[in-house]
């Protein structure tokens, strides 16, 4: 059975800091490209950081510079740290683990809520 079980979500003042978790069981993690999404309210999942298959790692342009995507394989755990947060960054933050040898497979976690605000 896959879990991808994220923390590490809560309330935060403009300016602060989190670093979200997410742990992977159930699959391959070397096989997987992790990354992570959002999702506000009223609008579309869209990607805030993820790394490819061919080793490179994408930002959406909003949080380039303030936010980090990094992974331990051997907890197969992947971090998102999120530095100089913004109101505009409140969302519900989803794992996503995207197969590198299946095509089209994909798994996600539950979420986690994020919010910004003083």
């Amino acid at each position: 059975q896959v879990q991808l079980v994220e923390s590490g979500g809560g309330l935060v003042q403009p300016g602060g800091s989190l670093r979200l978790s997410c742990a992977a069981s159930g699959i391959i993690f070397s096989s997987y490209a992790m990354g992570w999404y959002r999702q506000a309210p009223g609008k579309q999942r869209e990607l805030v950081a993820a790394n490819t298959a061919g080793g490179r790692t994408n930002y959406a342009s909003s949080v380039k510079g303030r936010f980090t995507i990094s992974k331990d394989n051997a907890k197969s755990t992947v971090y998102l740290q999120m530095n100089s947060l913004k109101a505009e960054d409140t969302a519900v933050y989803y794992c996503n683990a995207h197969s590198i040898i299946v095509k089209d497979l994909d798994y996600w976690g539950q979420g986690t809520q994020v919010t910004v605000s003083s």
